[in-house]
């Protein structure tokens, strides 16, 4: 290998797995005076690279090589569409929702997207085999109210949102962020899900690019 090849190594076992355009900002080259050495290091068998992961170092364990990936990849890329309801929906309109969108939670939000609260099957399902009238009852008493909520931030990685999911014992997060430096509002941009956890180790475990 040449001197250049030999730093590229280091920098990805020291610091993999990372882009090629880390590693040339590291080495104060291009990524294009980069690419043959890249090539050649991977071709040798001595890296591997993964879509929008980068270049990590062969010798690592796997589960090490995983555990990166998760850690590396961000809310912000994975969430889908939040689906959402005010306070004054009924519950039985809210049971729709839920039927319709085929979600297992609901957020429950106030003017421009503001999270007030998140309603489950759960919580729906005590209100229905209860005495009330479930047209008659606004979702506002079957929800959790904040700041009883377990969110997560576009920002913050994949495992994280996963861990919370896992040590909660939830179903759903709220992706979320906070409306201006002097308030405590959180605006709904998303959801993150034990769904989305499933397709996103589906596609890792089939090598495809997520």
């Amino acid at each position: 290998m040449t001197k250049r090849q030999e730093q590229i190594l280091e920098i990805v076992r020291r610091e993999g797995p990372i882009t090629g355009e880390r590693i040339a900002e590291r080495l104060h080259l291009t990524r294009a005076t980069l690419r043959p050495d890249l090539t050649v290091l991977t071709m040798a068998g001595f890296l591997d690279a993964r879509p929008r992961v980068g270049y990590f170092y062969v010798g690592k364990p796997m589960g090490e090589v995983i555990a990166d990936q998760l850690r590396n990849m961000k809310v912000k890329d994975y969430k889908s569409v939040p689906v959402v309801v005010s306070e004054a929906t009924s519950v039985y309109d809210a049971i729709v929702t839920m039927f319709l969108e085929d979600v297992g939670t609901l957020f429950v939000v106030r003017d421009q997207a503001v999270l007030a609260g998140v309603v489950s099957r759960k919580d729906l399902l005590k209100v229905a085999i209860g005495a009330q009238d479930v047209r008659e009852v606004p979702v506002g008493l079957a929800m959790t109210r904040m700041p009883n909520i377990i969110v997560v931030t576009p920002e913050e990685n994949v495992y994280e949102a996963a861990r919370k999911l896992i040590d909660y014992q939830i179903d759903a997060l709220p992706v979320v962020r906070v409306m201006d430096a002097h308030s405590k509002q959180l605006e709904v941009v998303g959801r993150f899900t034990k769904t989305t956890i499933a397709r996103i180790f589906v596609e890792l475990g089939s090598g495809r690019d997520i």
